[in-house]
């Protein structure tokens, strides 16, 4: 198991989540697809579930909660990139011209947390652990294996996360409109243009889980209600496909190639 025993440098993806706006149906669904196990939290974390693959950490699914007079947000996974200052990665994304939507709180003893959104309108999260690094494993079958930032400007895409977290943004060698962001030299996310997308598709960042199977798990999504978006289809990195699950948060699913 590709388990993760070291902390997560600044910029990387290091947890992701999803408000749900039906918490346990959630939990079903991915552990029905995944094999993850989580329930519902303490309520001191409003009942946030950290969910496992195996007795490890993989991801956080939450209840939904909006302010009071304000619409409820849309279902979406939420990358959360590490650092070791919050308040220091906060003051950089204002300062790059970011936008805060939940400005820096603690969690308990675990870490500090914000929420954010690029220039271009991509929502990220930002986490500076403490007793919690994050995911405790990723890239094996059920588990978080790839964070891509889908912009309408990489060059500015490429300013932004530069001057927010050190991240590099390069073209990826062997793919054409792609590109790898990189901390310390190594790769640890994608980015594409959202002409890539179907038009009106805001930029966001997409969460891939790696499966061992694309078409059969795609049919087990199919019989649990979520919707298939782009059909698996065979590409550089592997077999994969985009899909929702069955209250609209969407996510990829690869079949990585043997490295």
């Amino acid at each position: 198991m590709p388990e993760v025993t070291k902390p997560y440098e600044t910029g990387t993806p290091c947890w992701v989540d999803l408000m749900a706006k039906n918490q346990q149906a959630a939990l079903d669904f991915y552990r029905d697809l995944l094999g993850w196990q989580g329930k519902p939290g303490p309520a001191e974390f409003g009942g946030y579930a950290v969910c496992e693959l195996n007795g490890k950490a993989v991801a956080g699914i939450g209840p939904a909660m909006a302010p009071e007079g304000q619409p409820e947000p849309p279902t979406v996974w939420t990358t959360y990139l590490a650092t070791t200052d919050a308040q220091a990665t906060q003051d950089a994304i204002v300062a790059a011209g970011g936008t805060l939507l939940a400005p820096v709180m603690d969690v308990g003893n675990l870490g500090r947390m914000l929420i954010a959104q690029d220039p271009q309108g991509a929502v990220f999260g930002v986490w500076q652990a403490l007793d919690f690094s994050g995911a405790q494993v990723v890239n094996e079958a059920g588990a978080v294996v790839w964070n891509e930032l889908h912009t309408s400007d990489i060059p500015a895409a490429t300013a932004f996360y530069g001057e927010a977290f050190g991240i590099e943004i390069e073209p990826m060698e062997g793919a054409k409109d792609y590109w790898a962001l990189q901390v310390g030299g190594r790769a640890v996310g994608g980015a594409t243009l959202l002409a890539n997308d179907p038009p009106g598709t805001p930029a966001h960042w997409l969460t891939y889980y790696a499966v061992d199977d694309v078409d059969s798990t795609v049919d087990a999504l199919a019989k649990h209600k979520g919707t298939v978006l782009v059909p698996p289809f065979d590409m550089v990195a592997g077999r994969m496909t985009v899909v929702s699950d069955p209250q609209g948060a969407p996510f990829a699913m690869i079949k990585p190639k043997p490295m």
